[in-house]
């Protein structure tokens, strides 16, 4: 019988030790844990033979270190450098659907321009998802995005919350 049976262990491979490692150096980096304890940790990681030995390194991280792999600054150019690619992709589209109608408003000799109509609304959306890009892909009052901020982060930097959000709300409001 293969696979893996519930009581055995499964050995880690250099990747994961390679992203658990990451995720020391993170927490290091943020001042989470000193020179020491990241040492410690890191050797802790390097000698781990199987999967069930890494996650304790990080147990004590936020999102047990997950959060420090997506706030390194190449972590941070990826996201830029896809989200843009994103955004022009959805932009060639609208182009491209544009374009299309146009020609169907050409052949059909209709005298009011009805393309108008869809195109305002796929040009709005190409809009929100330029401007949704540029906060790092969520909303800056709204739940948490990828990169696992909330409210209270975005008004720390300096973007306020809704004015609709009571109070009372703001306890546990978009988690």
């Amino acid at each position: 019988m293969s696979g893996n049976m519930a009581g055995e262990r499964v050995r880690a491979s250099d990747e994961e030790r390679e992203q658990y490692a990451n995720m020391v150096r993170a927490g290091m980096t943020e001042g989470r844990l000193t020179l020491e304890e990241g040492e410690e940790r890191l050797s802790q990681v390097y000698a781990a033979r199987y999967r069930d030995e890494l996650p304790p390194t990080t147990a004590d991280l936020p999102e047990g270190g997950r959060r420090g792999l997506y706030e390194t600054p190449e972590a941070k150019e990826r996201f830029a450098r896809d989200g843009r690619r994103h955004v022009w992709g959805h932009a060639g589209f609208v182009a491209v659907v544009a374009a299309a109608l146009t020609g169907l408003w050409v052949l059909s000799g209709a005298h009011f321009f009805w393309p108008a109509i869809p195109l305002f609304f796929m040009v709005f959306g190409l809009a929100r998802h330029a401007r949704w890009r540029a906060y790092g892909g969520h909303h800056p009052r709204f739940g948490r995005g990828r990169w696992g901020h909330g409210p209270e982060h975005w008004a720390n930097q300096g973007w306020g919350r809704g004015p609709w959000e009571a109070a009372s709300d703001r306890q546990g409001w978009g988690r």
